[in-house]
């Protein structure tokens, strides 16, 4: 309290005169149930937290509600009274579900957040059967940033598209209708996340990609096959000017033969992170198309690998000898591996051998990985021994 010529003047409640657009600005950083809790602070602030436009049910809310109320039953009609309050717009909408929800009750708040114009939904549903989602969806034109997980979709017949989409990302998302033509609809798509089989020539459409993450294989025009050609994947890259980050998963993608040792001219300037998940080196041809994907990128920095058991095709180490290639720009690179293995190690000795601007390399064991202690000591060993062209490198062995 300040003293000025000996009487006492009260603080100042700043925080209480703050502008509407400032305290929505800080409730927007709490967690929903800290923000909804303000209204105890003072009289003043007793429906401030109505001024929220972004609104996250995730997992901490859920098991904030079950800890005082015990009841999961509640958590749609407490999704319910906090819709009823908010005032303004809402930019940011997250639902985390853990438990089977009213099917009239989610196409309501699907509704009320397209006439409230929502920016960012993430629907995450981590019950056992998929959450068909409600045709109120296809209203949010308004839409920036779409995640679904777990979800089925239907698109009305009559749906043009999110003009102002830029983020999309699908994982175990089944359509009832055609998924090129929802993609393909979406003009303004920069970052595209899927775990579902796409065919080639949708995402060929979007060149505005920066961020592209898919499941191999890619499907042609007419087929969805589990063979996958090399070539298709450069293909694909060569009409994505504006990739900066790729991550391809090879889990279920066989490798046909007919271009493996086909090599490809280094035409990606733009892409500067590499991510190839549950790729099996101990498959000699997807050890090669992981050799020429690294080769043709030729400002790649990052790279991360995982590598998978799952064995398509038997074959050695590459009979091109990648000694002979250029230098690689690589600053760091994460690799996990299975089985310590010769392709695994021949692999590991070309990014040593070839990144002379490598800072750092993380190498450790899959978490599946069934590698003893002495198996890992031996593969350390082998890799202490390999020359590296990077004199500043730090090599962690986890």
């Amino acid at each position: 309290m300040e003293v000025i010529h000996g009487t006492r003047k009260a603080p100042q409640d700043f925080i209480s005169r703050m502008p509407d657009n400032v305290v929505t600005n800080i409730l927007d950083r709490l967690p929903l149930q800290d923000a909804v809790r303000t209204c105890t602070l003072k009289r003043k602030w007793r429906f401030k937290w109505t001024l929220l436009s972004q609104l996250v049910f995730d997992e901490r809310f859920y098991f904030c509600l079950m800890e005082r109320n015990g009841d999961s039953s509640k958590f749609g009609r407490v999704i319910n009274k906090l819709l009823l309050h908010i005032k303004g717009a809402i930019t940011k909408f997250s639902l985390c579900i853990f438990h089977q929800l009213d099917d009239a009750d989610i196409a309501h708040w699907i509704l009320f957040l397209s006439e409230k114009g929502v920016k960012d939904l993430t629907i995450c549903n981590e019950g056992p059967h998929q959450l068909k989602m409600p045709s109120h969806l296809f209203s949010c034109l308004e839409l920036k940033h779409l995640k679904l997980y777990n979800c089925c979709l239907n698109h009305p017949p009559t749906f043009q598209g999110f003009p102002n989409l830029l983020s999309l990302e699908l994982r175990l998302v089944r359509f009832k209708s055609d998924i090129g033509e929802f993609i393909t609809c979406c003009p303004s798509l920069e970052i595209l996340i899927s775990t579902s089989i796409l065919k080639a020539v949708w995402i060929a459409k979007l060149e505005n990609i920066r961020i592209l993450s898919i499941s191999l294989p890619l499907c042609d025009r007419d087929t969805m096959m589990s063979f996958q050609s090399c070539s298709t994947v450069f293909e694909l890259l060569d009409s994505l000017p504006k990739l900066q980050e790729l991550e391809l998963d090879f889990q279920n993608c066989k490798l046909i033969e007919d271009d493996v040792n086909k090599r490809f001219s280094p035409a990606f300037p733009s892409l500067k992170a590499l991510k190839l998940s549950r790729v099996c080196l101990e498959d000699g041809m997807k050890l090669s198309c992981a050799f020429e994907l690294i080769r043709s990128f030729p400002n790649l920095q990052t790279l991360e690998i995982t590598t998978s058991t799952r064995v398509w095709h038997n074959g050695g180490p590459p009979r091109a000898d990648y000694n002979k290639t250029g230098l690689l720009q690589l600053r760091s690179v994460i690799f996990e591996y299975s089985k310590g293995s010769e392709n695994e190690l021949c692999f590991l000795k070309y990014l040593l051998v070839r990144s002379p601007f490598l800072k750092k390399i993380v190498i450790r064991p899959h978490c599946f990985s069934t590698i003893t202690l002495d198996g890992k000591l031996e593969f350390a060993s082998k890799l202490l021994k390999v020359h590296r062209a990077s004199p500043v490198v730090d090599i962690d062995l986890s």
